[in-house]
């Protein structure tokens, strides 16, 4: 008779729970009432459960977001075959996102995830790179800009790109259509 296991399981139908747990009372009551005892009871799993895979609430919903359990789609980068255009849109529905209070909470809870576990600032960074990220959309524009050239550094840009939101983002600064157009002229030329 095999000895059972000892540590922790992570059951996936556990961990679903929790991260639907978690965007459903994201969305219904904000960041600050979000609690994780109202996670645990909602998904219904013990909270040592939630504490055994994540840190802190943060992180938990910053798994939220990286998983599309919150905001899915919203914050993919379209492709109309037109960079400066997708990335002004893109860059405006942030930017209004922001806006609301729903988006500013979610902005301070992933720095703090980030900056409270390694792991998932990691995460966190790498989702700026796949397809539908800045990155990737940059990457597809290669050719078709004057100054995306195959050399272009898109991971950079895009860290450039993110980094400039998150700054405006936590300094409450709106972003004028001006500081737009001077952002992406910084990134993609004139």
């Amino acid at each position: 008779m095999p000895l059972p296991r000892s540590g922790p399981v992570r059951s996936e139908a556990a961990r679903q729970a929790i991260l639907q747990a978690t965007a459903d009372l994201l969305t219904e009551r904000g960041y600050d009432s979000l609690t994780i005892e109202g996670i645990a009871a909602r998904a219904e799993v013990g909270k040592q459960t939630i504490y055994r895979w994540w840190p802190s609430k943060g992180a938990v919903i910053a798994e939220c977001l990286l998983e599309g359990k919150i905001l899915p789609g919203r914050l993919l980068v379209p492709d109309t075959g037109d960079i400066r255009r997708d990335l002004s849109q893109w860059l405006t529905t942030v930017f209004a996102l922001l806006g609301e209070e729903q988006g500013e909470t979610l902005l301070r809870s992933l720095v703090a995830a980030a900056a409270e576990n390694a792991d998932t600032g990691r995460r966190l960074r790498d989702s700026l790179t796949g397809s539908g990220s800045v990155a990737g959309r940059l990457r597809s524009a290669i050719g078709t800009a004057p100054n995306l050239t195959p050399d272009t550094p898109v991971d950079e840009l895009a860290e450039a790109l993110s980094g400039a939101v998150i700054l405006r983002a936590l300094s409450r600064e709106p972003l004028r259509e001006a500081d737009l157009v001077r952002l992406l002229d910084a990134v993609l030329g004139r």
